[in-house]
């Protein structure tokens, strides 16, 4: 018989409902569609961006810090991101049901991290807004120590290992946010599942942190006609 987790998880790798057609939300030729949200440009006007367009692929160039996101916001989606760390691992990350700006150490906005730091891809940030996963104080560490600020835990770990491909080589992310639900897979792997999350809807944005990272694809595929 399955634990309890595993009946979760499998029922978690199902389809969520119908697809629409997919949009592209980098479209290889500029940044249309996005804006840049990077603190230190507010304050010296001649800091340059670290998000850019190179060779058709959307780089971040890792420094200064900061996000680029979605001017629209999105709800029941499928999320495609083809993404690698072209010369040494790092750090990036893609936020889901982003909104208010700089709600975390004034930079991240309000969110829920899907984590791409080298090693550790699939994990959950929760910034400013919370989820649940199953098996949570495994994942989280003791509940008196759970929260959404910068003084309480966080991170809640993926469920796999060893999902990433090589670095220089291009991972898939696909990230499934239907309802209050939030599913990631890493190159296929089902790698987190969390439920009940405080937001449905938001940004999406991409992070500007630690390490250069090109992406050659961002994807969205609305998804209808929901199921259970």
């Amino acid at each position: 018989m399955k634990s309890p987790l595993a009946l979760v998880l499998a029922l978690a790798a199902t389809a969520a409902g119908a697809d629409s057609a997919p949009v592209q939300l980098f479209n290889g030729r500029d940044l249309s569609g996005w804006h840049i949200d990077v603190p230190a440009m507010d304050k010296d006007p001649a800091v340059a961006s670290p998000f850019m367009v190179r060779d058709g692929k959307l780089v971040s160039l890792a420094k200064p810090q900061g996000h680029i996101i979605t001017d629209a916001s999105h709800e029941n989606y499928r999320l495609r991101v083809e993404y690698r760390f072209s010369a040494a691992p790092g750090n990036s990350g893609v936020l889901v049901h982003a909104s208010t700006p700089r709600a975390l150490y004034g930079m991240f906005p309000k969110s829920i991290e899907c984590q791409l730091l080298h090693d550790n891809a699939g994990d959950f940030w929760c910034i400013a807004q919370d989820i649940t996963v199953p098996d949570m104080e495994k994942r989280r560490g003791p509940k008196e120590n759970w929260g959404v600020d910068g003084k309480k835990a966080r991170r809640i770990a993926n469920l796999t290992d060893h999902s990433e491909k090589p670095v220089g080589e291009w991972n898939t992310m696909v990230v499934e946010c239907v309802g209050d639900k939030i599913k990631v897979w890493e190159n296929g792997d089902l790698v987190n599942y969390g439920y009940d999350s405080q937001a449905v809807r938001g940004q999406i944005a991409l992070q500007a942190e630690g390490s250069e990272v090109e992406f050659r694809k961002v994807e969205l595929t609305p998804i209808t006609a929901l199921t259970e």
